[in-house]
């Protein structure tokens, strides 16, 4: 079983980072993240400190990082350690990476695990940087090229809901294929109930797996402006000349059919039919509700990728998504949603990159929308304006089942539509003076 733990206070499993400033303690950064974490999954959700002092932050942490990789090794029996950095380590200049070679070197140990250290300072990027870094950083220290025949599809899925993984992976189950996807916590952070406590949870992907990832066929990573980056699917095809396609989040029609094309490229095999039926039902869906949802304004915010994949869904079912704002930096939002919005400059829509809740708040009043769409971060501003606010994405901390909502495919894109559609005949229903009852 793939296990991540995390010394430095960024859990490896998933990168999460906020943009925050350089906290005095490092302990802080830990426990912020982890409530972080369990507020959205309400999973517990472990991870370890190295715990910086005033001393360790004037002469260097790498004794605390070896106690600490130490007592992981004792209490955790991890199968793979991911080490996360801070502000704080970052800032002083340790060489995580080197204080981990010589940790090594000195407890070598052929049946210990694995570890695999990415720099996550919260000062640099968002937390889907982070997430994407760690995921880099275990396929460079883990894949390998052994079985040249082994074929499959490896599958880089972004950071979706554990609802949105176990989608994933019913479909490829579906077509009949050999697969990998990093990361896998459709079960870890999304789990049954325990009897006992359990240190590592049962999931996730195992060792040989994301070692497999080297002789793979093919990787499909998820993200317009992932594809942009240097992801660990370009890692591949760099090392082991695996061809790497990059498509945007298949959120929506237009970006799940070529989510299928992908896969029925490389596997050689046809949508099955369970897929036909499910997109022709959503065509039909469309078709019913759209008098309620044309023109409809809405403000699209989070990570990049995720606001581009909703911008082409509301997009293709007449809504227009008049402001989307993310606070990432890529550069390239702007143009990955002209790509993906027909007519982009003929409707006016607004595009912010870099941004925070204040200045999202303040150009959503210009926007004249009808709705939000975005994580719980939003809810101030939408409550102010007197909007209702759709949750989607991460991180959901104030209202259940932010890990059951499913984003992608044609069944996350009806859900989707219901749920957009229903809360605008809603809002018209409470404005009305009559209160109908019949749409």
């Amino acid at each position: 079983m793939q296990t991540l733990q995390s010394v430095g206070g960024i859990p490896g499993v998933s990168g999460n980072r906020e943009r925050r400033s350089p906290a005095p303690r490092v302990p802080g950064c830990s426990t912020y993240i982890r409530r972080y974490l369990i507020s959205h999954f309400n999973e517990p959700v472990d991870i370890a400190s190295s715990n910086f002092t005033e001393e360790t932050a004037v002469f260097g942490g790498g004794a605390n990082l070896k106690l600490a990789v130490s007592n992981i090794i004792k209490q955790y029996q991890p199968a793979l350690i991911g080490v996360g950095t801070t502000c704080l380590s970052e800032t002083i200049g340790d060489d995580v990476p080197l204080i981990l070679r010589e940790y090594i070197l000195k407890n070598h140990d052929p049946e210990g695990p694995a570890v695999v250290s990415v720099s996550t300072p919260s000062y640099s990027g968002t937390h889907i940087d982070g997430f994407h870094g760690a995921i880099r950083a275990t396929v460079d220290a883990l894949a390998k090229k052994e079985n040249p025949d082994a074929g499959g599809i490896n599958l880089f899925p972004g950071m979706l809901s554990p609802a949105d993984y176990r989608h994933y992976k019913e479909i490829l189950s579906d077509f009949g294929a050999r697969y990998q996807m990093l990361p896998d916590y459709s079960q870890t952070l999304d789990g049954p109930m325990w009897t006992e406590y359990q240190k590592i949870p049962a999931g996730g992907t195992p060792i040989k797996e994301i070692v497999a990832m080297g002789d793979a066929s093919g990787s499909i990573e998820l993200g317009r402006v992932l594809a942009k980056t240097k992801s660990a699917g370009k890692l591949l095809a760099d090392k082991f000349a695996i061809p790497c396609h990059s498509i945007g989040l298949p959120i929506g029609i237009k970006e799940t059919d070529l989510f299928f094309d992908r896969i029925s490229a490389i596997t050689g095999k046809p949508m099955p039919e369970k897929y036909v039926q499910e997109r022709s039902r959503l065509i039909d869906a469309y078709a019913d509700g759209h008098k309620y949802v044309f023109e409809a304004r809405a403000v699209v915010y989070g990570e990049e990728d995720l606001v581009i994949g909703m911008a082409s869904f509301l997009s293709e079912i007449g809504v227009v998504p008049a402001l989307c704002a993310s606070g990432g930096k890529s550069g390239h939002l702007k143009a990955m949603l002209r790509d993906v919005i027909d007519d982009f400059d003929a409707k006016g829509i607004t595009v912010m990159e870099g941004v925070d809740f204040v200045e999202i708040g303040e150009a959503a009043k210009k926007a004249h929308a009808d709705f939000f769409i975005g994580n719980s971060k939003g809810y101030k501003i939408a409550r102010e304006m007197k909007k209702p606010l759709i949750r989607i994405g991460f991180p959901i901390h104030d209202r259940m089942g932010g890990a059951r909502i499913v984003h992608i495919g044609y069944r996350g894109a009806q859900q989707l539509f219901d749920c957009i559609t229903n809360t605008i005949i809603q809002c018209r229903q409470d404005a009305s003076p009559i209160g109908y009852t019949y749409m």
